[in-house]
């Protein structure tokens, strides 16, 4: 099977981290594949030196895949935590089941169902959409103990999608195609890099080339049905099992944090606001990157004591 491990695309990335931004990767995870829900799901593990204190399973965005958030799995795998990074079904190196569609519904279905596979703590880590994701799955299955966003975005609004789409226009020509085309739009196709404003994903000039220029990133091609049915996944009141953490980055040129705060108030839940600094979308810039690390680690500690007192043994 395909891997990322010696290839360009890791390669590349791992330079772009060192040499623009300073981040070196310490650790390397090990590709696995495991069946979810019909699909051969690419798992990255993330192994700590130590027995792990619980599970953070990664939900990626629309613009990215498990491989891209090596920098956050490399830190929370030095804080003792096991950092499980699927690439969701059309994403990454992922084999969707026979007869997948494209339908977004998916993803809160896999992740919900990764959550009730693992044993232990469990708290779910969303970038981008993957941070709405994250939340559908967390209430989908009642199992996960947090739930960490850097977005919280109900596109489900069509203030919300138009504001992510590549172009305020091209959101809005997309919102007649799904209302009036639907059948066409489901058996069409794109290049990521032609839907999504993939150059807003970072301020850097080389990363936001290897975003729209990757392979697996903004050449790869993607159902337009993901997107109309991404829509069609309206956000009422997100009823969870544990609290939420909301660290949007303060320089989000791709989805600003008031679309993040619009939906908080739906959110029936303990709930924490954090904006960044700064920080782009992929919030690799500091000191955004290190505040968002600090978030995390406080978050994740907070839930291992809460757990330690209840079981001391």
């Amino acid at each position: 099977m395909t891997r990322y491990d010696g290839s360009q695309s890791w390669r590349e990335y791992r330079r772009i981290l060192a040499t623009r931004f300073g981040i070196e990767i310490s650790r390397q995870p090990v590709e696995t594949w495991r069946s979810v829900r019909g699909h051969t799901l690419h798992v990255e593990v993330w192994e700590p030196d130590s027995p792990a204190t619980g599970t953070v399973i990664f939900v990626h965005g629309g613009g990215g895949n498990g491989r891209i958030l090596a920098p956050f799995g490399d830190y929370i795998a030095g804080l003792g935590w096991r950092v499980l990074a699927p690439d969701l079904p059309g994403y990454g190196l992922t084999e969707p089941a026979a007869g997948y569609d494209g339908n977004y519904g998916e993803w809160p279905a896999v992740v919900a169902q990764m959550v009730k596979e693992t044993d232990g703590l469990v708290v779910l880590l969303g970038f981008s959409i993957g941070g709405m994701t994250a939340a559908f799955a967390a209430q989908a299955s009642s199992a996960a103990d947090g739930v960490i966003v850097t977005t919280l975005l109900d596109m489900g609004d069509p203030s919300v999608f138009t504001g992510a789409a590549r172009t305020r226009w091209l959101g809005i020509l997309s919102l007649w195609g799904f209302k009036l085309m639907p059948w066409l739009i489901d058996r069409l196709s794109m290049p990521l890099a032609l839907a999504a404003p993939l150059r807003a994903m970072s301020t850097d000039s080389e990363m936001r080339a290897y975003f729209c220029k990757d392979p697996l990133l903004g050449r790869l091609w993607i159902r337009l049905r993901f997107f109309r049915t991404l829509h069609a996944r309206k956000m009422d009141t997100l009823i969870l099992p544990c609290p939420l953490l909301v660290v949007h980055p303060g320089g989000d040129a791709w989805t600003l944090p008031a679309l993040s705060r619009s939906a908080l108030g739906r959110v029936s839940s303990e709930v924490e606001w954090v904006e960044l600094t700064n920080g782009s979308h992929l919030p690799l810039e500091r000191p955004a990157f290190e505040e968002l690390k600090g978030r995390i680690g406080k978050f994740l500690a907070r839930l291992a004591g809460s757990q330690a007192a209840l079981d001391p043994g």
